[in-house]
């Protein structure tokens, strides 16, 4: 699709995921790996305000442009991510949950039996010392559509003024926790202030895509290499590609076998 770019999704890097985790959980060496590919395939980091600014006013990007977003705001990340991403020149943003810096994923405890440590401020200060991009992932990692009109401003609107306090700058972005939103809720995420919110909904990011529900590419930790360069052409692991490829074929062929008898 000319003028997309991916917005590639991660959640945690570590060298020893916790089974309960795997999914969403990639390996330090494979991490490297990917960030390996990419550099050697020619892409370039660019940040949400970069993208935005370019839908706004058609000025151009650099080509093969990525976005890395990670969400949650994991401890890991900071031992596994940013020294990765620096050496290769690479930029991201992190999505924090405000009220939780620096204590564990609390939301992870009912669905997952764990919990997980959290990056905490100096930490956080770290990263963005490092050039890299904070943003918001709410206060408390709550499933927004499920609360009151007031519940769902006081978890985006809190959380954006709590970063900006710790932080001292603007904080203009927003990852929806679970990918859970509807237009309620992008209209609350808009009178808070956010300029881009991003979704779990799948899909490179087109040059119509809605800026307060940005598509992005899931990584999981499964993920192949393979899967990997596939995603982030597609936004499908290479079976998902090759299942979607094989039924589009199939469907082609249904008429004429029906003509045939």
């Amino acid at each position: 699709m000319k003028g997309a770019v991916p917005i590639l999704m991660y959640h945690q890097v570590t060298p020893r995921p916790r089974p309960e985790f795997r999914r969403y959980a990639t390996t330090a060496r494979a991490f490297a790996a990917q960030m390996a590919w990419l550099a050697l395939a020619g892409y370039r980091t660019i940040g949400l305000d970069a993208l935005l600014d370019h839908r706004d006013s058609r000025r151009p990007l650099p080509s093969r442009c990525v976005i890395i977003t990670f969400d949650d705001g994991l401890l890991d990340c900071v031992d596994h991510v940013a020294p990765v991403l620096s050496a290769r020149g690479f930029t991201a943003t992190f999505y924090l949950v405000a009220d939780l810096v620096g204590k564990t994923s609390r939301w992870t405890r009912p669905e997952l039996g764990i919990e997980l440590p959290l990056m905490d401020w100096p930490a956080v200060r770290s990263l963005e010392a490092a050039g890299f991009q904070c943003g918001s992932h709410t206060m408390s990692h709550a499933r927004l559509p499920e609360l009151s009109a007031a519940g769902c401003r006081e978890e985006l609107s809190a959380s954006r003024r709590l970063l900006e306090d710790r932080l001292g700058h603007d904080v203009a972005h927003l990852a929806y926790p679970f990918g859970a939103f509807d237009d309620r809720i992008r209209a609350i995420a808009a009178d808070a202030g956010y300029r881009s919110a991003c979704s779990t909904q799948r899909g490179l990011s087109a040059p119509d895509d809605d800026a307060l529900a940005l598509h992005r590419v899931k990584v999981y930790g499964h993920d192949s290499l393979l899967d990997f360069a596939c995603r982030l052409r597609t936004a499908d692991g290479a079976r998902e590609l090759l299942r979607r490829r094989l039924q589009r074929v199939l469907a082609r062929l249904r008429p004429t076998r029906a003509q045939a008898t």
